[in-house]
């Protein structure tokens, strides 16, 4: 048997707005080049259907970044083929600014939002908030407490079966928002979603903005902020996940 380890080949879609898309691109590139196994083709949105296709898994960080429909059946295809899927933060979202200063969100891919299980709707004002275990004993949250998480706390629509690994409970105003008003309720804030031989894991936490992240909303806006990026447990999350979505490689490898 050869001693060689397996080549894993990892594509990194980082890009779209409102956020420091620089510096959750480059803390994922260096998470991922822990692994010298892994290397990493890096994209800002999806229309490389080649290099995704030739995958073991996918990383996402995003936000208003919405495949064509071309491009949805394709992900979809090879997530049921057994492709893996760490969707991070706002992949799910889909934002319009309105005349009255309001912040929509349309459903206009509900084929995309229905791969990845849920579709961001809102969020309150950033602000501390607790996030809870729901299945202590899973390997992603094992030994996880309870923490609390300056972030974005979304507020989101949810598709098919999820089995949710963290969550957090919100009643309250999502100002800003067209649809503002939510009633208590837990929401996913880490889960696994099942597509056909594949699987999408979404992780919701990781906001993070620079000055320059508003254009042209904002000129420059004045507090950057950093969210979860500022916590251990996040990194400790995003370490579990990247392991789970690169593991079948992984074990392809070894028995080969």
């Amino acid at each position: 048997m050869s001693d060689v380890k397996r080549r894993v080949n990892c594509v990194l879609i980082a890009g779209g707005k409102y956020h420091d898309i620089d510096f959750a691109r480059l803390e994922i590139l260096k998470l991922l080049a822990e692994d010298d196994r892994v290397r990493v083709r890096v994209f800002e949105d999806y229309s490389n259907l080649e290099a995704i296709e030739a995958a073991d898994f996918l990383v996402s960080y995003t936000c208003d970044v919405t495949p064509s429909l071309v491009q949805q059946e394709a992900l979809r295809a090879w997530l049921e083929r057994g492709g893996r899927w760490y969707a991070l933060h706002g992949t799910n979202s889909i934002l319009r600014f309105l005349s009255n200063g309001l912040v929509d969100s349309p459903r206009w891919a509900p084929h995309f939002m229905q791969t990845l299980g849920s579709m961001f709707v809102a969020h309150p004002p950033i602000a501390p908030y607790r996030v809870t275990v729901a299945d202590p004993g899973h390997p992603l949250v094992e030994g996880v407490e309870p923490f609390d998480a300056t972030d974005e706390l979304y507020l989101s629509e949810y598709y098919g079966a999820l089995h949710v690994l963290l969550e957090t409970e919100f009643e309250g105003e999502a100002a800003g928002f067209v649809e503002s008003r939510w009633e208590k309720a837990r929401h996913p804030v880490f889960y696994i979603h099942t597509v056909g031989a594949g699987a999408v894991l979404y992780l919701t936490l990781g906001h993070c903005r620079g000055h320059y992240d508003m254009q042209p909303l904002i000129d420059f806006y004045p507090e950057p902020e950093k969210g979860s990026w500022a916590l251990p447990v996040f990194y400790d999350l995003l370490r579990r996940g990247l392991g789970w979505v690169k593991a079948p490689a992984l074990a392809e490898g070894a028995a080969g």
